[in-house]
């Protein structure tokens, strides 16, 4: 077939620029790799597969302090998602993965599609979905194309969830000006699955076939990788092409056939792989690259629902719902046979083959021959260049801003209004949260809680991540993104087990930008290691920007943790009257990048201050073991708001009050946000034991009332307000902001 443009000219206009690939990469391809000129389609290959979003070029030097593994992690980073040993024989399979550009330009099919990748990720493991989970952030609302964008965004995560049957049990939605011409959709999902049926992206033995199953390539996601490896401008924020389309039901059925063919015959299968980013030549290179082989494949072969596409096209295609398989040779049919019954297209479009070379063929010719490595291994690492930004220098020079608080009840009620901090159940009611009925805790809740079927097990999963702290203080904001994650899930009485994460950011050409992420990662590693909870999947989102504005960097925590018994999940809402209540954890003046800080002041400033990682991670292990002893009745994490809005959403949708007793405290610190605190409630009877167990890290500040009230006593101050006007103003302020007509 004849070729877009000629080898020679490629070299002289240059298209591959426009690809996200540099001059300096394209002569080393030309001059070290290949020893020749490449060719229009080889151009395109390598300039996705050299893209950030595959490969990591910028970004992978700074990601090796993570932690990957642990007595618990049966598979690591490298694969479709990371498995974790629960006992028994089963594993928890998740992975989260960002879907920030493509949600941007097109709100409704970006998070669709953004949903159908993750869950493709979990069932090329072997594991059958079980939850999903997302990570949103939006402009303020008070924007008209940003309550459009909320809209369309929630709409699409959950038309195409619950058409699969899958239920969305928890995330988290937040809203700040750095994301208005830049939206984060991070979409997570967590499957189940035996050991025994744990799968590979691997391509090996020579005349095995590779086939192609699902829907048939179109147009729709050329180019998506480069198009995600690349700043935002007025000029590309419409190119729609680079946004993929999705088909629920067609996935819901590729699931399936996945895994009746894992699980019912593993002997006929070598690999498997999710179409993704980059779509053939990834999943095809990557599979021929972990095994070491060889592949060969004729492009002639591959299902197509639009005519004339050339082999660029084919390639490069993000067409949705589609795998690569690698089948044992013989049985090919039996195969087809498994996707005919579930109407999908299932074709042999190549062989393994002797060697390492990748060799596509169309229309009768070879349109490519190159090394397999040359794709997945040779990418050149880029060294950048880092400098800590002027003003976090200029900050530590300054003195630490402290709220003036006057009346209590005023800013707690103004607070609880805030687009972060609001009910979020006019958004998240639009999932399906409780299909296949075994959800306990579902959105609304610190984390969703699963019980695992046929055990008295459980799972807790959550999202966490706070962008403005890590734009202010990196190394410390990633800890607190970790420790926020850990704190999630011990509220809920899980013992955390690993994470995962998508770590959003703007340019990393930019010295500052790169210096965020290089430190941000580093406090994340940290905490991962205190707490033990290794990396075990994830992605890296760069060039997260507007016309050069970044967003915060925002690193998104997705954690996992196993609940041993059931029964004993505990709620994060006030359950008894007369039970003590605890503040766990100790209170610091710590208003830098909080809730307060932005109502009041219109931004955020100051430093964040550093917190021993050690002793809140040994506090949390003693939580943890009294409520698997039976003394906890509730505990919610303090986050958004701080101690004054985390009382108010412990008796929220409750017929309960508070009458707590700070008069120790000045009225500010009712709203400082020092990481790693709860409010945990117990039975008076168990007092004695919970207090020996927490020690001088548990402080007893009142009890549960009859009366919906919530009373607070402060050294400077008070707080007497009815508990249902203050739900009033919480549930109704993302309504009312999003029919604004302004």
């Amino acid at each position: 077939m004849k070729q877009a443009m000629t080898p020679e000219e490629i070299k002289e206009k240059k298209p591959y620029l426009d690809w996200s690939l540099t001059e300096a990469e394209y002569d080393y391809i030309r001059t070290q790799l290949l020893g020749r000129l490449p060719n229009y389609t080889e151009t395109g290959l390598f300039s996705a597969m050299w893209s950030e979003h595959c490969s990591y070029k910028k970004s992978k030097p700074v990601l090796r302090p993570f932690p990957n593994k642990n007595e618990r992690v049966l598979q690591g980073p490298g694969e479709g998602a990371g498995v974790v040993d629960i006992d028994d024989g089963q594993a928890v399979v998740f992975k989260a993965e960002s879907h920030n550009h493509p949600t941007t330009v097109e709100p409704y099919q970006g998070a669709a599609t953004g949903v159908g990748g993750i869950l493709r990720d979990i069932f090329s493991m072997g594991a059958r979905p079980i939850a999903s989970l997302d990570s949103l952030h939006f402009g303020e609302l008070d924007n008209s194309t940003t309550r459009m964008k909320v809209t369309n965004t929630v709409r699409g995560i959950g038309d195409y969830g619950n058409c699969m049957g899958i239920p969305t049990i928890a995330g988290e939605t937040t809203f700040d000006p750095c994301y208005q011409g830049n939206i984060l959709c991070n979409a997570m999902s967590v499957g189940l699955m035996d050991q025994k049926d744990i799968q590979q992206g691997r391509a090996a033995g020579i005349g095995n076939a590779v086939m192609y199953v699902g829907a048939k390539t179109g147009r729709d996601g050329i180019h998506g990788a480069t198009f995600a490896s690349a700043d935002f401008n007025d000029e590309n924020m419409m190119q729609r092409s680079a946004v993929q389309v999705g088909n629920p039901f067609m996935e819901k059925l590729l699931l399936e056939a996945c895994l009746d063919l894992i699980r019912n015959h593993p002997d006929w299968l070598v690999g498997i792989q999710d179409m993704g980013a980059a779509g053939i030549v990834s999943s095809s290179a990557e599979m021929a690259s972990e095994g070491e082989s060889g592949m060969e494949l004729n492009l002639d072969l591959v299902p197509q629902r639009e005519p004339g596409m050339s082999a660029y096209e084919i390639m490069l295609s993000e067409s949705q719902e589609r795998m690569l398989l690698c089948v044992k040779k013989g049985h090919e049919e039996d195969v087809k046979k498994i996707f005919d019954f579930y109407d999908l297209e299932a074709v042999t479009i190549g062989r393994i083959t002797a060697g390492h070379d990748y060799v596509l063929f169309h229309d009768g010719e070879e349109v490519c021959h190159i090394p397999v490595s040359s794709l997945t291994d040779d990418v050149l690492e880029e060294e950048r260049q880092e400098k800590k930004p002027a003003r976090i220098e200029l900050a530590e020079q300054q003195p630490a801003w402290i709220p003036d608080i006057d009346n209590v009840a005023e800013v707690l009620t103004k607070l609880l209004a805030q687009s972060t901090i609001a009910d979020k159940s006019s958004l998240y009611q639009q999932y399906d949260s409780q299909v296949r009925t075994n959800t306990v805790a579902g959105p609304g809740s610190d984390a969703g809680v699963l019980r695992i079927r046929g055990t008295h097990k459980g799972l807790a999963m959550t999202t966490d991540g706070n962008g403005r702290f890590v734009y202010l203080s990196p190394e410390v904001g990633g800890q607190i993104a970790l420790v926020e994650a850990a704190a999630n899930i011990i509220a809920s009485g899980a013992e955390p087990l690993a994470i995962t994460d998508c770590l959003n950011y703007g340019d990393p050409t930019d010295p500052e930008i790169f210096w965020e992420l290089h430190q941000s990662v580093q406090g994340m590693a940290d905490a991962c290691r205190e707490f033990n909870t290794p990396v075990i999947s994830g992605n890296v989102s760069l060039y997260n920007e507007n016309n050069g504005q970044a967003i915060h960097p925002t690193p998104m925590v997705g954690m996992v943790g196993l609940i041993k018994n059931i029964d004993r999940v505990i709620p994060s809402f006030v359950q008894h009257p007369g039970d003590k209540v605890y503040l766990v954890g100790q209170t610091r003046d710590d208003y830098a990048g909080s809730e307060l800080q932005k109502m009041m002041t219109g931004d955020i400033s100051g430093i964040v201050k550093s917190f021993d990682l050690h002793h809140v991670h040994q506090y949390m292990q003693r939580l943890l073991t009294t409520m698997e002893n039976g003394l906890v009745s509730s505990a919610h994490d303090l986050s958004e708001g701080g101690l004054g809005v985390a009382l108010a959403e412990t008796v929220f949708k409750t017929d309960l009050g508070l009458k707590i007793d700070l008069a120790d405290q000045p009225a500010t610190r009712l709203f400082s946000e020092t990481p790693g605190r709860f409010i945990v409630t117990v039975a008076p009877e168990k007092a004695t034991e919970f207090e020996q167990v927490l020690g001088k890290d548990a402080h007893l500040i009142g009890e549960v009332t009859n009366s919906h009230w919530l009373m607070v006593k402060l050294a400077n101050g008070k707080l007497n307000e009815s508990v249902a006007k203050l739900q009033k103003t919480w549930e109704e302020a993302i309504p009312c902001q999003l029919k604004s007509k302004d």
